[in-house]
């Protein structure tokens, strides 16, 4: 006689509670800087290093948690509702977005004059790509993920500002070239991710072949 298959309660009921899980860690974590007092407190109490590592753990903790918890909504669409169906015209606003997305990731990683007129590039690159996924994706799944995202770097922008916290990034250079030079990477970038990487690392191709 054939017994039921039982499958996990992770499996069947909690997908979204892993996704949720992941991001209060990850944003939980993330917002810590913007405490100077309770960072500082962490870092006394424990040490720099403690502290780094930790940091870097619940980090790369809650990054795991978001991708596998998104991950089982997108391929159990039953338990992932759609709220609303984009109209064709958001993928091309959204591949728009996305230009000035990787521009402002490559200035995060290239000093340029870019970079010192954003000041945040990162937070920039995170909106950016955040509500260019908005735009096209109408299940409850994205709402929570990239909606948590948009949400997180425009009120971590705002601290910053608040807080006239400088730059966490080293002096940028002043040349022209690395300017042309970050502009350059980024848009080899999106060219990267437009015709294969999207497809290969995130399971929907952009471009079909």
């Amino acid at each position: 006689m054939d017994l039921p298959v039982r499958h996990l309660p992770c499996d069947e009921d909690h997908r979204m509670l892993l996704l949720i899980l992941g991001l209060l860690v990850f944003f939980a974590i993330h917002l810590v800087p913007a405490s100077p007092s309770l960072r500082h407190g962490l870092i006394e109490r424990f040490g720099e290093g403690p502290y780094k590592i930790a940091f870097s753990v619940l980090s790369a903790l809650g990054l795991a948690l978001i991708v596998y918890g998104y991950h089982k909504l997108q391929i159990n669409p039953g338990k992932n509702p759609v709220l609303w169906d984009p109209p064709s015209w958001t993928r091309h606003i959204a591949f728009l977005l996305m230009v000035p997305a990787f521009i402002l990731l490559a200035a995060f990683l290239i000093p340029s004059r870019i970079r010192t007129k954003a000041k945040h590039p990162m937070l920039g690159a995170i909106k950016f790509w955040a509500l260019a996924h908005l735009l096209t994706n109408g299940d409850l799944g994205a709402l929570v993920l990239f909606g948590s995202f948009l949400a997180y770097a425009v009120y971590d922008r705002i601290s910053v500002k608040r807080r006239a916290a400088p730059s966490p990034l080293p002096g940028s250079a002043t040349g022209p070239l690395n300017d042309v030079l970050v502009v350059v990477v980024g848009l080899a970038l999106y060219g990267l991710m437009l015709y294969w990487g999207h497809g290969a690392l995130i399971g929907v191709p952009l471009v079909s072949a």
